[in-house]
């Protein structure tokens, strides 16, 4: 038999060389010009690095045990102090990218501390992909009694990218992942302050909180024409692993659009997508339990939640006696985020953190993430060095083990494009004794009000509140009325708690005859 000649439709290239037998391979030996042809169309296709190689590396580990991460630092990095570590920094005249003039560039972290776990970071380029292998060199290690050489091949711990956006001549730290799961941003004239993680297991139950880390990274490298920058990551845990891609643009909102893909080893008890860290040491809700010159002392100062139904919700946070875990049920929310809505210098005091300055974020799903809860963990503290703050989304169907479980969202940091309702929001929450001519057991509320819907009606507008407390309390007054001094609205109320001993929870909210004008205050009152 003789095969004098091979077509093959460009179109159908794919499906033509899967279908080319071997034995007509052999056949096709006889006639140069088709083997040629073969070799051109049908060798290997180099394509693009993508969310999907991702994808496929997290269900090859899903597929088998999880392998707990050796924690093998030199001994000169194990028993770091916070001082010391801070004093390992990198070198800025070795940012990468920076000689390429590219619009973003790279730092990195160096092992140590409390971060003993390096990761591995790629830069991906057109169609190859290549290790950043750390070096020693990088750092300067201040005065740490540290031979370099002894650092080779260990790894970074983490990265940060620059971007500029305060101004166009400096390129500031806009983006970090360091440690487990944990990455942050900010935005235009933003201080670093609240954190999100890839992913929160099992937090606040009484098995223990499991704690996802990113093992790997792969860093689209950026043209000089760009003003977003691509990250993929892995994340692996005891019984969890997943895909990332994060697209992040820099901005006075600096705006993260997620992509996930996640597969379960094993059965959780809880898993918490889009979740955000922070904390809340004392403020306007809750009076410092010791001296402190600072009236106020939080990253975030409430959770903001914006059902699916379009209804808008403020909680404000607390520092609890004890932990406080509390949630809203809602089917496909449109939003919820972390906020520090009190940006006034007055109220905080503190020229070192600049608390007036943390950035607020939120949360964005897209597509339908059907129903759940939104979830607020409160923790106490007895300072300020420890976030005691998570909020994230709890699906009430479970992702099945081995099986894809996808999800996005748009997680932005802002500060002064906060999102807010439409019509009018919660500015601040004073609480005290509900005194009438002497101290008595009742607890007094003053919430104010402000936004559009407030500002255009007059000074003698009826505006009334509408007030509802659980089974463990019972309104005995409430009263609505203008801020004379603001031009604001406050609702006065003087509520009695049945029993100390168990939580109290109050709504409010403010209408204009049948039409509500303001989102509703949501509270809980931790037992005494």
């Amino acid at each position: 038999m003789r095969l004098s000649y091979v077509v093959v439709s460009l179109r159908n290239v794919a499906d033509s060389c899967a279908k080319l037998s071997v034995r007509a391979f052999r056949l096709a030996r006889v006639a140069a010009p088709a083997v040629a042809l073969f070799s051109v169309l049908c060798a290997p296709i180099a394509a693009a690095f993508t969310f999907e190689d991702v994808s496929l590396r997290a269900k090859q580990l899903a597929d088998v045990g999880f392998k707990k991460p050796a924690g093998s630092l030199p001994k000169e990095l194990q028993n770091l102090g916070y001082d010391q570590y801070r004093d390992i920094r990198f070198k800025t005249a070795g940012a990468y990218w920076r000689d390429a003039n590219l619009p973003f560039e790279l730092m990195f972290f160096h092992p140590g501390w409390h971060f003993d776990q390096p990761v591995k970071i790629n830069e991906v380029v057109g169609q190859s992909v290549r290790e950043i292998r750390f070096d020693p060199t990088l750092f300067d290690y201040g005065s740490n009694k540290i031979d370099p050489t002894v650092m080779r091949d260990l790894g970074f711990a983490g990265f940060r990218v620059h971007y500029p956006i305060n101004t166009a001549g400096y390129k500031d730290e806009v983006l970090v992942f360091v440690g487990a799961s944990y990455f942050r941003a900010v935005g235009k004239n933003q201080l670093y302050g609240l954190s999100a993680r890839g992913l929160a297991v099992d937090t606040a139950l009484a098995s223990g909180e499991e704690f996802p880390r990113f093992v790997e990274f792969w860093i689209d490298r950026p043209k000089r024409s760009v003003k977003e920058l691509t990250i993929y990551a892995l994340l692996d845990s005891r019984r969890v692993t997943g895909a990332y891609q994060f697209v992040l643009t820099p901005g006075v909102a600096t705006v993260l659009e997620v992509r996930a893909r996640l597969y379960l080893r094993d059965n959780v008890g809880k898993l918490g997508l889009a979740p955000l860290t922070s904390m809340f040491f004392f403020g306007e809700v809750q009076r410092p339990r010791v001296d402190d010159y600072r009236p106020e002392v939080h990253d975030s100062d409430g959770l903001s939640v914006h059902t699916g139904t379009g209804e808008w919700i403020w909680r404000p946070l607390s520092n609890p006696q004890r932990l406080l875990v509390t949630s809203f049920a809602v089917t496909d929310p449109r939003g919820f985020g972390l906020m520090q809505r009190d940006r006034e210098f007055r109220n905080y005091e503190d020229l070192e953190a600049r608390y007036e300055l943390r950035p607020s974020a939120w949360v964005e799903p897209k597509g339908s993430w059907g129903p759940g809860r939104i979830e607020l963990v409160q923790i106490p503290v007895r300072d300020e060095t420890n976030d005691n703050i998570v909020a994230y989304w709890v699906p009430d169907a479970r992702p099945q083990p081995k099986h894809a479980y996808d999800f996005e969202y748009r997680l932005l940091w802002q500060k002064d494009t906060d999102t807010r309702p439409p019509s009018s929001w919660v500015t601040q929450t004073r609480r005290g004794h509900g005194y009438i001519s002497r101290p008595n057991d009742s607890l007094g509320f003053v919430v104010e009000f402000d936004g559009p819907a407030l500002r255009t009606r007059p000074a003698d507008a009826k505006i009334e509140g509408v007030v509802w407390t659980d089974s463990n309390g019972q309104v005995l007054e409430q009263n609505a009325y203008r801020n004379a001094v603001t031009g604001a609205w406050r609702l006065a109320m003087r509520l009695r708690r049945n029993d100390g001993n168990k939580p109290l929870e109050v709504r409010a909210h403010l209408n204009s005859g049948s039409e509500v004008i303001s989102e509703t205050w949501s509270h809980i009152v931790p037992p005494e």
